[in-house]
C-alpha cells in the first residue's frame, strides 16, 4: 500500500500504527528503503511465505534499536559492541554503565518496541544495529541527530548488503540499557530468563567490527 500510494496507513485508535507513522517522520529515508526491499522480494517471490531477508527486515522494522558510535570512539565502541554481541550483559550494562550516552548512543527504531514500552515487561527485547556517526554527534539537537541517523542507517544497511547477509541482528534486552528502566540493580541483571547467555551455536554478527 505504501509503495503504491506513498501514504502510511494509520488505523484509528491503533498505537502500533501511530508509532509506525511517527518513525516514518523521524526516519523517512530508512523506512522507504525497508519498504523498497520488501517490495523487491514480493515482486520476485510473492508475499507469502516471507523470504529470510524479509524476516530480517521485519525484525528490524518492528524491534530495531540503532546504536550510534562517534567516529573518534570506534575502538572503545567496538569493544563494547563485542560484549553486547556476546551477551556479556554484566560487563556492558553494569561495569560499562557510564559508556552509555558517552560512547554508545542508543535510539529506538522499531515501532512495535514503542508500543510495548507503554507497558514495559521483563522480556522486552530489541534487535540492534550499530552505525558510525560524526564526531560531536552527541552535542547536536535531537532533530539533527535523527537526520544524521537516517542517512547513516541507510548507508549502513546498504553496506551490509541490504539484509541479505546473516547473522546480522543481535538481541538487546531493552530494560537493561542503562537509564532506560528504574529497577536496574545488580540482582536485576542476574535474571537469566531475560539476560540470556549466548547460545554455543550462535555465530558472530556480520556487522562487526564497525568501521
Amino acid at each position: 500500500i505504501i509503495a503504491e500510494d506513498s501514504q502510511v496507513p494509520t488505523r484509528e485508535h491503533s498505537w502500533h500504527d501511530l508509532f509506525n507513522a511517527l518513525v516514518w517522520i523521524q526516519f523517512p529515508r530508512t523506512k522507504a528503503l525497508l519498504n523498497r526491499l520488501h517490495m523487491e522480494d514480493i515482486n520476485l517471490k510473492g508475499a507469502h511465505p516471507r523470504t529470510p531477508r524479509r524476516n530480517r527486515i521485519t525484525h528490524f522494522d518492528e524491534c530495531g534499536v540503532v546504536i550510534a558510535v562517534e567516529e573518534d570512539h570506534l575502538q572503545k565502541g567496538n569493544a563494547l559492541l563485542s560484549q553486547l554481541a556476546h551477551h556479556q550483559w554484566n560487563q556492558v550494562f553494569l561495569e560499562e554503565r557510564s559508556a552509555w550516552g558517552e560512547i554508545l548512543h542508543p535510539f529506538v527504531f522499531g515501532h512495535a518496541n514503542f508500543e510495548m514500552m507503554l507497558s514495559p515487561f521483563e522480556g522486552l527485547t530489541g534487535k540492534w544495529m550499530a552505525i558510525k556517526v560524526p564526531r560531536g554527534f552527541s552535542n547536536e539537537s535531537v532533530e539533527r541527530q535523527h537526520e544524521r541517523l537516517d542517512v547513516a542507517l541507510c548507508e549502513r544497511i546498504q553496506a551490509l548488503d541490504n539484509f541479505n547477509r546473516a547473522p546480522l541482528l543481535k538481541p538487546i534486552p531493552l530494560l537493561g540499557i542503562p537509564h532506560w528502566y528504574q529497577e536496574q540493580t545488580p540482582c536485576f541483571y542476574e535474571n537469566k530468563d531475560y539476560f540470556r547467555p549466548m547460545s554455543v551455536t550462535s555465530k558472530p554478527s556480520v556487522q562487526l567490527p564497525l568501521t
